[in-house]
Formats: C-alpha cells, sequence, structure tokens
C-alpha cells in the first residue's frame, strides 16, 4: 500500500466554483477491479499531484479474473475502523456499492453529477464513492472526487435520524 502526505489546496464551493484554502485530509482509501484500474491508477497520480495522502487496497496489477467484492469490502472495513473516506472503481460502480455498503459503519454512493457527490455527504454522511470505469473519464472522476472529499455531513437532525434507521437495518 502506497501513502503520501500532504494537504489539499481546493475547495468546492456551492457554485461548483473553486478556490484554495488549506485543509488536512486523513488517508483516502482506493480499491478497484480490472474494469476500474485504469482510473484508480490515473486518479493515484492526480491525488499525488494534489498532495492529498491516499492507501491503494488494490488491485495493485491488472488482473481480468479480479472480482470487485474483494476491493470493496477492504476498502469499506478501513474507511470504517479509520473514519475517513474511500473511492471505488469498477465497470458499472454499482457492484462496488452493493458490497461496501455490506460493512457496517461504510455508506457508499455512486455519485452521477457533483451536486450528487456533494450531497451524498452533505444528507447522507457517505464516506464511499463509487466510480465507473466505464462510463467517467478521468476529468469527471477528479471533479467527483473533489466535491466529495471536499464536503463535509451536515449534521442535521432530519439527515441524522435518517442515517441512524439505516444503520438499524445492519444485521
Amino acid at each position: 500500500m502506497k501513502r503520501i502526505t500532504g494537504t489539499n489546496s481546493m475547495r468546492i464551493t456551492k457554485n461548483n466554483k473553486t478556490k484554495n484554502v488549506k485543509n488536512t485530509i486523513k488517508t483516502i482509501y482506493l480499491g478497484a477491479d480490472h474494469a476500474g484500474f485504469d482510473l484508480k491508477e490515473k486518479v493515484k497520480r492526480w491525488l499525488e499531484r494534489k498532495g492529498i495522502p491516499y492507501g491503494d487496497l488494490g488491485n495493485q496489477v491488472l488482473n481480468s479474473n479480479d472480482d470487485y467484492p474483494d476491493y470493496a469490502i477492504k476498502v469499506a472495513k478501513r474507511v470504517a475502523k479509520e473514519k475517513t473516506l474511500g473511492v471505488l472503481f469498477c465497470g458499472s460502480a454499482q457492484g462496488m456499492c452493493i458490497a461496501a455498503n455490506k460493512v457496517k459503519g461504510a455508506r457508499a454512493a455512486v455519485p452521477f453529477s457533483i451536486k450528487e457527490a456533494r450531497l451524498a455527504r452533505e444528507h447522507n454522511d457517505a464516506n464511499v464513492i463509487c466510480l465507473s470505469g466505464w462510463y467517467y473519464h478521468f476529468h469527471k472522476a477528479t471533479k467527483l472526487i473533489e466535491a466529495f472529499i471536499n464536503s463535509e455531513f451536515s449534521k442535521e437532525e432530519r439527515h441524522v435520524r435518517r442515517i441512524k434507521k439505516i444503520e438499524k437495518l445492519k444485521i
């Protein structure tokens, strides 16, 4: 697993414009199967350029026979344990999302817009986003990740209440 340290200096505002803000970020954990591998590798280089710390939980090599649940579970467990964020990559992003949501404390979402990435954090306290290696190009992926990591849970009573109800569903 590769880790780098640094601070994030980009912050997405509500009108989707960026401004410079020094913001220390915990390690962001990444995972991908073969269908998301190339996008994950590009995102890793982007995170390095931004100085955002990350951990790559696999796959470390392109393997067309790997299975997405293996990486979804690794990332979701680490995110829940360390109370940090994760990004998962697979073909459609849906399978990774389903698998990650099986882990207690993990709340994964598949955002299709910057607004959805932001609202997943603000309203649902999502801690993992799942991105499609088939449908997302690098630029869109990085914009979604920026919106996600630069948003925080609102802690509004209605959102807290709803998340508590969801957590009770975990068996």
